[in-house]
């Protein structure tokens, strides 16, 4: 006959599996590009207007130009509820899901909810192209 589960194995339990399944989930430093991805292009600098940017949906990473040939790069996933941001406009990058807004030089919230600033995302930028690093 098998031990009975008591609230405390089961919540000693779920919160491992909780630990474990956060485990890896991106560069570990906060970066959501993994080993595989380095070098991969993202964008034509072209596609990134000065004083503003470049949401890359697909890659979840948003690129901008704060000043002429000055590239950064960040995580597009809002650190309030984690909803992908939508657009660069007026300097700053856009959540649509509750009006946070993050600046296009450094990543750092400009307006709540957030509280937590963009995770930067190393870059490269090898002629008109900007790769991840």
């Amino acid at each position: 006959m098998s031990p009975r589960a008591t609230r405390r194995t089961v919540l000693l339990a779920t919160g491992a599996a909780a630990l474990t399944a956060g485990c890896g989930s991106d560069g570990g430093d906060g970066t959501a590009s993994s080993p595989d991805s380095a070098g991969q292009e993202l964008t034509s600098t072209a596609d990134v207007p000065v004083g503003g940017g470049t949401v890359l949906k697909e890659a979840k990473i948003v690129v901008t130009q704060p000043g002429e040939g000055d590239f950064k790069a960040f995580s597009a996933i809002c650190t309030h509820q984690n909803c992908l941001v939508a657009e660069v406009a007026d300097g700053t990058i856009h959540c649509p899901c509750h009006g946070s807004r993050f600046r296009i030089t450094d990543g750092s919230v400009v307006q709540g909810p957030a509280t937590r600033p963009l995770p930067e995302e190393r870059i490269t930028v090898e002629g008109n192209s900007v790769r991840l690093a």
